[in-house]
Formats: structure tokens, sequence, C-alpha cells
């Protein structure tokens, strides 16, 4: 005769099992996120958001301004530019479209002469890997 089944410890077993499957599930889907949005910010920026860090970093633009996942950008002058895509203006001016962002990028006093911010010096590709990134975070 086989010996009795512990229900408790097979239910335990199977939730844990199941708070397993989920959390996995769900970190997954936030993957699947992440690599959609930066397919998205890709496509309407014609940028590169993998070379966006060092940009940033060279062109001083965490000086000013909070911008996550680059290290030492933690400014606050400027705006935090955290969740950019779903903003409707850029500089409080502009409306939010990839070209105006990255002609935002490259010179913001030619939109808001009153502006803080300067003219950065960045190229035009350049400014559209940033406005990538942006856009994907």
């Amino acid at each position: 005769m086989a010996p009795p089944i512990d229900r408790p410890f097979v239910r335990g077993w199977l939730t844990f099992m199941f708070v397993v499957m989920a959390v996995l599930g769900f970190g997954a889907i936030a993957l699947w996120q992440a690599q959609d949005q930066t397919a998205i910010a890709e496509s309407l920026t014609g940028g590169d958001p993998a070379y966006a860090p060092g940009l940033i970093t060279r062109y001083g633009c965490g000086g000013c301004h909070t911008i996550a996942g680059v290290s030492g950008a933690d400014g606050r002058v400027g705006p935090p530019l955290e969740g950019l895509l779903e903003r409707v203006y850029i500089g409080g001016t502009l409306q939010n479209t990839p070209d105006n962002l990255v002609a935002w990028i490259v010179d913001p006093p030619r939109f808001s002469p009153h502006t803080a911010m300067p003219p950065t010096g960045i190229r035009n590709q350049q400014a559209r890997d940033v406005a990538a990134y942006l856009y994907a975070h």
C-alpha cells in the first residue's frame, strides 16, 4: 500500500510553483514590452539607443536632467526625461514628434529663445540616437 499523500505539502508545493510561474510570466511580459518599446523608438527616430548613454554623458545632458539608466545623469535643473514618449510637448512649447525631439536636442533656443537649455553641439544622427533612448525609456 502506498504511503498517504501529505495534502498540505502538495497544496503548498503547487502554490509555490504557481507563484514562480506567474513571476516568470510577468517578467517575460515586461521584457517583451521593453523590447517592443525599444523597437518602436528606433523606428520612430531612426536612431540607435545603444549609443545614447555615452552621448548623454559626453554632452553633459545628465548635469541638468535625470535620465533613467545613465550613470551620473541625476541633474535637477531640467525635468526628468523618463516617459518622454507619452508627453504631449517638448520643453513646454514644441509638439512631441520624433523630428521635433531631434531638433530640440540639437538646438533648443531655436524653438524657445528663453529656454535655459543651450544648443548642445550634438550632431543630428547623435540626437536621433539620444531621442531613440529617451523614447524607449
